[in-house]
């Protein structure tokens, strides 16, 4: 569009005091997703996304749920007995008239096991919708591009809505997009390591140059203020587990998550003040008495 072709004036970053993304094209997206984070089209009122493992006790991971406010939450498709119902699973203790149930395909390691995952999800009634994980490394976590990039292809093809947890490449990201994800879901850190964001300038990047689907950060949250980091950089949501199930008081941390991802998103579209080298004073020295 020409619009991309201009030279408009441009917001100063949530993190850093640079400058980003172009006024009026944050101004457009925001418009679109202040008030819900939007997903093929279903909304829902809360960015905070949570997951179902690592929780002492179901109840515990029920009573998480309920504090973090969250609307959606992913259940590995792997460690859940889809064939007998009659057992206890963690699916009974998820409210689904309150949560909407998003399958992944968790320890998958190719594309063909993470496509037979998801099918398998959709045939047992979970949902058509999958979080992608197509791991490459064991060590890490981290994901295998090229296999994620084929997985989503073929599923987007069949008619799911993929959602890819992927690396935070803004080049692979785009081919996700272009292959009908909708949405990329690029990692702050290794999955469970709690280190926070640690490349903030490319998720500014990826925030920047992806606007047509939403953009959730995915893995190695550790505090609340992690949370928060990753909205103010733009973020339109958060997606976390180890960070609430490994807390102290999982309760309590969920509930921080919760306010922490408010709060980002609210100091994003709010607009952070420029960084300054020098100085400046709070109160004008304009009508000081003696000056």
């Amino acid at each position: 569009m020409a619009s991309r072709r201009l030279a408009p004036r441009t917001r100063t970053d949530a993190r850093a005091g640079f400058s980003t993304l172009p006024a009026f094209a944050s101004a457009i997206y925001n418009k679109n997703m202040s008030d819900t984070l939007t997903i093929a089209g279903r909304e829902f009122r809360s960015r905070l996304i949570v997951g179902t493992g690592k929780y002492r006790t179901f109840q515990e991971m029920q009573r998480c749920h309920e504090a973090s406010g969250a609307e959606m939450v992913t259940v590995a498709v792997r460690r859940v007995n889809l064939n007998d119902r009659s057992k206890e699973s963690l699916l009974d203790y998820i409210d689904r008239t309150k949560i909407f149930i998003l399958p992944n395909t968790a320890a998958c390691y190719t594309a063909d096991d993470a496509v037979r995952t998801a099918m398998l999800a959709r045939e047992a009634g979970l949902s058509n919708w999958i979080k992608l994980e197509v791991i490459g490394d064991e060590k890490t976590l981290f994901p295998d591009n090229a296999g994620l990039l084929e997985a989503t292809r073929i599923l987007v093809k069949e008619g799911f809505v993929v959602l890819p947890y992927t690396n935070d490449d803004v080049v692979n990201a785009r081919k996700l997009i272009d292959a009908g994800a909708a949405a990329v879901m690029p990692l702050a850190a290794p999955i469970g390591s709690g280190m926070g964001v640690q490349n903030p300038a490319n998720l500014r990047i990826m925030r920047e140059t992806i606007t047509e689907v939403p953009m959730i950060v995915d893995a190695g949250v550790g505090p609340a203020s992690d949370a928060s980091v990753a909205m103010e950089l733009g973020a339109d949501g958060v997606l976390m587990n180890t960070a609430i199930a490994a807390a102290e008081d999982a309760v309590k941390m969920a509930r921080a998550m919760k306010l922490a991802v408010e709060a980002g998103r609210l100091a994003y579209e709010a607009g952070r003040m420029p960084r300054k080298l020098y100085a400046t004073a709070s109160s004008p020295l304009a009508g000081v008495v003696g000056r």
